[in-house]
């Protein structure tokens, strides 16, 4: 079982002292991998209700800073060796795919092959208007997105010709370190689902109840299945109610048993003490797992 830290660019960890501070601790307890979030814009009063809170509000007040995740991630891979950076996640629709590509192979790059990308088609339809892309268009960029980066990662002269994104005999380097970067499809509904088993490389559906989980794996498969592709290779990524506290161990294990192969706790456990509380899961979780 992996590891990792989402909501990692929140919080004390927008400081870039205690980002490093953080990752290098991460790192050290046996942490596989930091996943950030993303918003480039919270419109003040919006009204489109946040999926994973009772409330349809953001955890915190919109006023919370929340870095670029990419710009965050390069920053910490020049302070870590081995931990993977990961997006967890970027809203792909409101990137254009083009030089969102450049921007990840690059991070890829330098980073010596450690990145992660997970990508979601968003929920704040105000931020989308902000930025000037059509909020009912969000899947299907996404999936024209996620085919013209991998053209370009993988093509040595890439042509590409989607609904959205177009483009003939483009050279685009640094391409990354495997030849590709593993993209983990983001979200808690059966259509998020159903594309990681389709396109994806991973699902990320952060948390929720076992059988909630239960089912939307099991749509992953079926929908891998329908693909022609290995739903064994589909790597999944969630938390859980109970990855940290007295009931770490046994949820770790209820959630391998499940399929699960990365579990991710929220950053906010480590806010305090931060060095003391990461060396303290990795003695008591991560290395009893």
């Amino acid at each position: 079982m992996k590891f990792g830290i989402v909501f990692a660019n929140t919080g004390p960890f927008v400081d870039p002292l205690a980002a490093v501070e953080m990752a290098q601790a991460a790192e050290a307890a046996g942490f596989e991998s930091l996943w950030t979030v993303e918003h480039t814009v919270v419109p003040a009063g919006y009204e489109s209700t946040y999926p994973y809170d009772k409330s349809g509000k953001m955890p915190g007040s919109d006023d919370a800073p929340i870095p670029d995740p990419l710009v965050w991630l390069a920053y910490l891979a020049a302070a870590t060796t081995t931990i993977n950076l990961a997006t967890g996640i970027l809203i792909m629709p409101q990137r254009n795919p083009v030089v969102l590509a450049k921007e990840v192979a690059t991070l890829d790059h330098l980073s010596g092959g450690r990145m992660h990308l997970g990508v979601g088609v968003g929920w704040l339809e105000e931020e989308f208007d902000a930025i000037g892309i059509p909020f009912a268009e969000r899947g299907l960029r996404t999936d024209d997105g996620i085919a013209a980066m991998r053209a370009l990662w993988s093509q040595e002269q890439a042509t590409y010709h989607g609904e959205f994104t177009k483009f003939d005999n483009c050279i685009c380097r640094p391409q990354p370190v495997g030849g590709s970067v593993p993209i983990h499809i983001g979200g808690h509904s059966a259509i998020a689902a159903r594309r990681a088993g389709r396109i994806g490389d991973g699902f990320f559906p952060a948390s929720g109840s076992h059988r909630t989980l239960a089912a939307l794996f099991a749509q992953v498969r079926e929908s891998a299945s329908e693909a022609g592709r290995d739903a064994d290779a589909i790597e999944i990524t969630c938390g859980g109610n109970g990855v940290f506290g007295p009931g770490a161990l046994d949820e770790a294990a209820a959630l391998a048993e499940m399929g699960v192969e990365r579990i991710v706790v929220p950053a906010f456990l480590f806010w305090n003490d931060t060095a003391d509380a990461l060396a303290r899961y990795g003695e008591e979780v991560i290395a009893r797992v």
